[in-house]
């Protein structure tokens, strides 16, 4: 029992980060009506943060009960991004919920009928890993961008680069606020490759604390007002540590509210979208833990695997249900099961460790973009480590998987980087003579691209406005 104890703990102080990072990618992101999370005009972070704690709590105790494995859950990096960024900037933030309850209710009911392994199957495994890798580079660049290291040139139109290093354009990196994300990136690196325990939670934490000295020496102030002040939160201490839960959040989302506000097509592809980046992350998560554990037979199969699957799926819906985004399981799990975890009772112990960070909720209003967003930067990284499972030698392959890479950070949307991967795929295919080797399922989606990407010419010959 106490390895148990020491896994669950170990797990999640190595995933605790996204108590406060998961607040401050969706909870900064306005809606189309310019309003926040939980219906606000400006940003309402812990209660972000309770909500999302609260889901991770649920959800980690229900994979450590029915699933009876060391796997914890949390709202997924990369995923969230994509909803805020590329979602909720197109309906009310209850629509985009909406979605992602959808998303979860869809992969539940290919578990359930055995259909999820099928599906998985239709997409080429390097495809698949090149959307992880371009999701890692998209959350990379909006890492950069939060903090004001990398910014948008004013009038871009009329320069020669979209963005540039810094405020001034010459290269200079300029304001207290900058030095901080500098340091908290090296740093957070350096914990990561010394393989420190919790690095990426104990690289928020430092950088905090060091950001609250530089606030206390400088005076620095907030942005717009003053252009190198702090771009959110100014690093002060708060009225409050310790406060009861607001979980409002839940049951904040409207089931089918973005069909009528995108049309039938765009929002089905956005719900493909969602569950391409939740389903693949969590079978190969599952399967690289559960190897680790031991829990992996020979045959590459797995006990109690579809009960696993099947709270991994209703972990994704709870997540939207409570306006949070779709929760999937943690590679960081693996830490835990390095201290010896080897049963559900460690995720039980995790889930009650979040449970209880809701209370301190209140904290997250004092970390800075700059001192939290170097780790988005190294997750970044840490996902872009999977590049090397692509054969870049085979140009069938590899020119999909390019253009899924390197479309998402560049157009700053994760599904139109799935589309050219997808359409690309079966064109090369095509045109190669191979078109049997594109499975049915493939086809299907890719036809469902090529009109999504073509819906405004399509509307136009139809004469639909």
């Amino acid at each position: 029992m106490g390895q148990e104890i020491r896994g669950g703990i170990a797990t999640f102080f190595t995933m605790a980060y996204i108590v406060v990072l998961n607040p401050l990618i969706i909870g900064t992101a306005a809606d189309k009506a310019g309003q926040f999370l939980g219906d606000g005009s400006v940003p309402n972070l812990p209660l972000v943060a309770a909500a999302t704690a609260f889901v991770a709590g649920i959800v980690t105790i229900a994979m450590g009960v029915f699933g009876r494995v060391p796997f914890a859950l949390a709202t997924g990096l990369g995923l969230n991004a994509f909803l805020a960024f590329g979602v909720a900037s197109q309906m009310s933030w209850e629509d985009a919920m909406g979605l992602v309850v959808l998303e979860g209710i869809v992969i539940a009911i290919l578990v359930v009928t055995g259909f999820r392994v099928a599906v998985f199957n239709a997409i080429p495994a390097q495809l698949k890993t090149a959307i992880s890798v371009g999701i890692g580079l998209f959350i990379t660049l909006i890492g950069f961008v939060d903090a004001g290291f990398v910014r948008r040139i004013p009038d871009a139109a009329h320069t020669t680069v979209p963005v540039q290093l810094g405020s001034l354009g010459n290269g200079s990196l300029t304001g207290w606020p900058t030095l901080v994300f500098v340091v908290g990136l090296l740093a957070t690196a350096f914990l990561v490759a010394r393989k420190a325990k919790g690095a990426i939670l104990v690289g928020i934490v430092a950088t905090t604390i060091f950001a609250f000295v530089v606030e206390l020496i400088g005076d620095l102030g907030s942005q717009p007002g003053k252009p190198n002040g702090w771009s959110l939160n100014i690093p002060q201490w708060p009225g409050k540590i310790i406060d009861v839960p607001d979980l409002s959040l839940i049951g904040q989302f409207s089931l089918f509210g973005a069909f009528a506000q995108i049309g039938g097509l765009a929002a089905v592809l956005l719900v493909f979208t969602l569950m391409l980046a939740d389903f693949f992350d969590t079978m190969g998560t599952i399967v690289g833990v559960g190897r680790q554990a031991g829990l992996v037979r020979a045959d590459g199969t797995m006990e109690r695997t579809r009960e696993i699957l099947l709270v991994d799926s209703v972990a994704a819906a709870a997540g939207g249900a409570a306006s949070v985004s779709s929760n999937t399981t943690y590679i960081e799990s693996a830490s835990g099961v390095g201290e010896g975890a080897r049963t559900g009772l460690a995720s039980v112990v995790t889930g009650l460790l979040f449970l209880l960070a809701m209370f301190f909720a209140p904290l997250t209003d004092i970390v800075p973009f700059e001192a939290a967003t170097p780790a988005l930067v190294i997750v970044g990284f840490l996902m872009m480590t999977q590049i090397k499972e692509i054969d870049f030698s085979d140009f069938e392959i590899a020119i999909p998987a390019f253009l899924t890479i390197v479309l998402m950070p560049f157009t700053y949307s994760i599904t139109a980087g799935i589309g050219a991967g997808f359409v690309s795929y079966i064109v090369i295919k095509v045109l190669r003579g191979k078109a049997k080797e594109v499975h049915p399922l493939l086809w299907l989606v890719g036809i469902l691209f090529v009109v999504y990407f073509a819906l405004e010419p399509i509307k136009s010959l139809l004469g639909i406005g």
